[in-house]
């Protein structure tokens, strides 16, 4: 993503805003009420929510579940003394959301109006690709622009980060690789460039990936609490216990998130296929279009595996992942239907109870 090259003077630029979201925001301000002021998510906690401002933060106090998430851009007016309320929440450009974890079927939103999701991946242990390929199914289906980041590339030789990164880009394809690291500063103005200009990146990653480092790093500050890693996996405790934006010093935001140790997939299938483009080209050369790829003649996906130049590993990743997708969404609509006839049947006991 190349740096803007003439930022906005908005004062809303140092929290994410280019020209035409200032814009925007200029309206909806203009038909609040009065003495309302834009405000953008930086954290969400249990009944209320800390926003940025053009000039102090503030929270705001919510009742149930919080109706924003981290990034979100909304107008809030003072009521009085320290009391400040939400007026309005702007629809989202982008969203970077996953099913939530536990048993209850439901969208989780990550993070809200970000440009670039960055995919953290540490060179100190063994890639995993399938995990790649669900965070990158995660990032394309946001609508912001993926890229990957090795991290602790001073923790081994070159050779080693040389060969994650072609293990990397068997998964991630064109997208850029960035190799990083906060010890010697390898890769830091690379990644600067993607925030340049009031740019808003998200960092996805595991525990104990390197996300808070980069944090530090890029805020030139101790923002953020870097956990011990334990030797026997190389996995870390999770140090970031909630998602929070941050204004990085000379332009641009960050939103920190959680490591994540489940990954429910509850995304479009248009995000899969993205990050899946080399089976889903070779489909378009199947004899059939409705081809499964399981034993049709004329199957130009089977024919790559048997040519040896599509791994049959892969196929069953992206067959697993749209498997997934395809469960949550059919869990979804089941809860919805249930929670719908819920609502009915308590409507109809109140109109009885109503009755003369």
């Amino acid at each position: 993503m190349a740096p803007t090259d003439n930022p906005s003077p908005s004062p809303l630029r140092a929290l994410g805003a280019d020209d035409a979201l200032a814009a925007t925001l200029g309206a909806e301000l203009d038909g609040a009420p009065e003495g309302s002021l834009v405000g953008r998510v930086s954290r969400v906690d249990r009944g209320r929510f800390q926003a940025l401002t053009t000039g102090d933060p503030v929270a705001v106090a919510t009742s149930g579940v919080s109706p924003v998430c981290v990034g979100d851009w909304c107008i809030l007016r003072p009521a009085g003394g320290e009391t400040v309320d939400l007026v309005s929440v702007l629809p989202r450009r982008t969203a970077l959301v996953r099913q939530s974890s536990g048993a209850r079927t439901e969208v989780q939103a990550l993070a809200a109006n970000v440009d670039v999701v960055a995919v953290v991946v540490p060179v100190d242990r063994a890639i995993s690709r399938r995990q790649i390929e669900r965070f990158l199914a995660l990032a394309w289906d946001s609508g912001a622009e993926p890229v990957i980041i090795l991290t602790k590339a001073d923790l081994v030789d070159d050779a080693t980060v040389e060969a994650a990164r072609t293990e990397v880009s068997a998964v991630s394809g064109d997208l850029p690789v960035v190799r990083s690291s906060t010890v010697t500063g390898l890769g830091l103005e690379e990644l600067r460039a993607y925030i340049a200009g009031g740019s808003t990146m998200a960092l996805l990653g595991t525990s104990g990936s390197g996300k808070s480092s980069l944090v530090n790093a890029l805020m030139g500050a101790e923002v953020a609490q870097i956990g011990a890693v334990r030797a026997a996996d190389a996995k870390g405790r999770h140090t970031t216990a909630w998602r929070e934006l941050l204004v990085v010093p000379g332009g641009g935001v960050l939103i920190d998130t959680p490591g994540l140790r489940e990954l429910g997939m509850w995304i479009a299938e248009e995000g899969i296929e993205a990050v899946f483009a080399d089976i889903t080209d070779l489909a378009e050369e199947c004899r059939f279009n409705d081809c499964a790829h399981g034993s049709e003649p004329g199957c130009a996906v089977l024919a790559a595996i048997a040519a040896g130049t599509l791994d049959a590993e892969r196929l069953a990743s992206y067959r697993k992942l749209l498997a997934e997708a395809d469960h949550a969404a059919q869990q979804n609509d089941t809860r919805l239907a249930r929670e719908h006839q819920k609502v009915g049947r308590q409507r109809a006991a109140g109109k009885r109870r109503a009755r003369p």
